[in-house]
């Protein structure tokens, strides 16, 4: 494929979500919508087991608090995080840009989404990206009642361990920067010894256009940083091939969150 037909597919894949409704920023305006708003019980039927790569199981990282907004800043690795939720298509076209860049990245997915496109956990896996819980419904979890953002960790964990045999690598809260301590207990009682939170964030969600997106994520990233990134928008897929363009020429190595804190 040349160039211009990567430019091409690109294009045409953000212009599928282009007039997108779905509601996958992190923050705490605004009612879910799309399908994060269906209400899925957590003894729903579930989906087929995917034979993907195994997930590897959580892991605690001495010296590093329990919501880890950044890496090491002595050495030149970043961290690039995607909120997985939207059209798949969108979510491969930018696993397939990272990987073309020779980038791995950390995905923490939706639990109702995983449940709707579950080859994504093979997808995703297979090529060695991190896979991470981000809620079951993308609920504002931190103002949950305990009992019910403990069902909406532990649902999205269920999901994990029957699609990949872990409940994958890392725990980010949804619609929220960082956590509750209520829920970062909650996470930790469900096998997550941290809460993956974030030092950079690209506001992709606001749709700024795909130029603003960069210039964010550029004007601020630095050695360890994490930075926050959507599936759902085509702002972000159009942003991707300056970003890692501009990584590397900068010496900054795209890594996943478990690598950047190895």
């Amino acid at each position: 494929m040349t160039p211009t037909d990567r430019r091409t597919a690109l294009r045409a894949g953000a212009g599928i979500v282009a007039g997108s409704a779905f509601a996958t920023a992190c923050t705490p305006a605004g009612p879910p919508s799309g399908p994060a708003a269906r209400h899925t019980p957590a003894s729903s039927a579930p989906a087929a087991r995917v034979p993907a790569r195994p997930a590897p199981a959580p892991r605690a990282y001495p010296g590093h608090p329990g919501q880890i907004t950044h890496g090491p800043r002595d050495r030149p690795r970043v961290a690039l995080t995607f909120h997985g939720q939207g059209d798949p298509a969108t979510a491969r076209a930018l696993l397939d840009e990272a990987e073309r860049h020779g980038a791995r990245v950390t995905v923490v997915a939706v639990g109702t989404w995983l449940e709707e496109h579950g080859g994504l956990a093979r997808r995703i896996l297979d090529g060695g990206h991190d896979l991470g819980n981000h809620t079951h419904r993308h609920l504002a979890v931190n103002a949950l009642p305990a009992a019910e953002a403990e069902r909406e960790i532990v649902a999205c964990a269920q999901r994990l361990r029957r699609l990949t045999g872990s409940i994958g690598t890392w725990f980010r809260p949804s619609r929220a920067a960082r956590a509750s301590p209520t829920v970062e207990a909650l996470a930790r009682r469900a096998g997550y010894p941290h809460v993956l939170s974030y030092d950079v964030d690209s506001l992709d969600f606001t749709s700024p256009g795909g130029p603003a997106v960069a210039r964010t994520v550029l004007d601020t990233i630095r050695n360890g940083s994490v930075v926050s990134l959507h599936f759902g928008y085509a702002d972000t897929v159009a942003a991707l091939p300056a970003v890692l363009a501009e990584l590397h020429r900068r010496g900054l190595r795209a890594v996943t969150t478990t690598e950047l804190l190895s």
